[in-house]
């Protein structure tokens, strides 16, 4: 077993506030110092900085070395100090999305703010690589943004029912669940259907089920499943109604059935992705 006298840090406990006079911003149990403690400087202060100096110190226990997850360790450092700096375009781009209702009530003038906004930020992240970094995919994203529905129907660029006057339809909330282990990818629409006077609207969510693949480094295909429509609110109680996949020969040569998007940020919270055709889409962490 490999002693702690062979590495260049030695295992110091930190007191925090609550268990005495001297006041201190560390709320940990132990962190690593240098030998020499004249010379000790305590940082990284975030959980997850000393949740991985803790496997170091086990590691070096027993007898693995620690050097993988020192070097872990300053990784997310720099990612932590590299997404710090990116946070005042991330709130610029959120900013200019906000209030448009997901992209529903955007005004031209709108579009192109939100794709400069976009930009500057894909710029500052550079390229994504999803090969190496595609656990960045998993989990559930809340859609804030997508150019697609300033046409005002649910279908964005391609055909869709219309939202206003035609149909009593309106948009809730829109989410993305990705889980990069099964490939599935759900598209899951929040609406609410207009009914008769004096009837209550009815609630609904709508989820569009697809598999995805890489295609490439940063794009991603998805090929579309089934529908599954189930009641909300007062009318949760009923059964979902599951909406079979059109088969190819009778689905209209406008929807394929598959679609395609390049990510073209990602980070622990926000995604900005640009579809096929050429729709610009925002996404936070749900």
């Amino acid at each position: 077993m490999a002693s702690l006298t062979c590495l260049p840090y030695t295992l110091l406990p930190i007191v925090s506030p609550s268990s005495s006079s001297t006041s201190s911003s560390c709320s940990a149990a132990t962190c690593l110092v240098p030998s020499n403690p004249k010379r000790c400087r305590v940082g990284l202060q975030s959980s997850r900085s000393r949740q991985r100096f803790g496997l170091s110190t086990r590691a070096a226990v027993d007898g693995v070395s620690a050097m993988d997850e020192v070097s872990g360790l300053a990784k997310d450092a720099v990612d932590d100090v590299t997404s710090l700096g990116r946070s005042p375009l991330k709130l610029k781009l959120l900013t200019a999305v906000a209030g448009l209702n997901k992209g529903l009530a955007a005004s031209e003038d709108d579009l192109r703010k939100a794709d400069a906004a976009a930009k500057e930020l894909e710029a500052a992240g550079g390229p994504v690589d999803l090969s190496t970094d595609i656990d960045k995919l998993q989990g559930r994203w809340k859609l804030v943004y997508s150019s697609a529905f300033s046409s005002r129907t649910l279908g964005g660029s391609r055909p869709g029912p219309p939202i206003g006057r035609l149909l009593p339809i309106t948009l809730g909330q829109v989410f993305q669940r990705i889980d990069i282990l099964s490939k599935d990818f759900d598209n899951i629409v929040e609406l609410q259907l207009g009914a008769p006077w004096p009837l209550p609207p009815i609630e609904v969510t709508a989820t569009l089920a697809h598999k995805f693949e890489l295609i490439g480094s940063a794009r991603v295909k998805i090929v579309f499943d089934k529908t599954t429509v189930k009641t909300t609110g007062s009318l949760s109680q009923l059964p979902p109604l599951e909406i079979p996949r059109i088969p190819d020969g009778l689905r209209p040569s406008s929807n394929s059935g598959s679609g395609e998007f390049e990510v073209t940020y990602v980070d622990a919270d926000t995604r900005i992705t640009r579809g096929d055709r050429d729709e610009l889409r925002v996404f936070v962490i749900a």
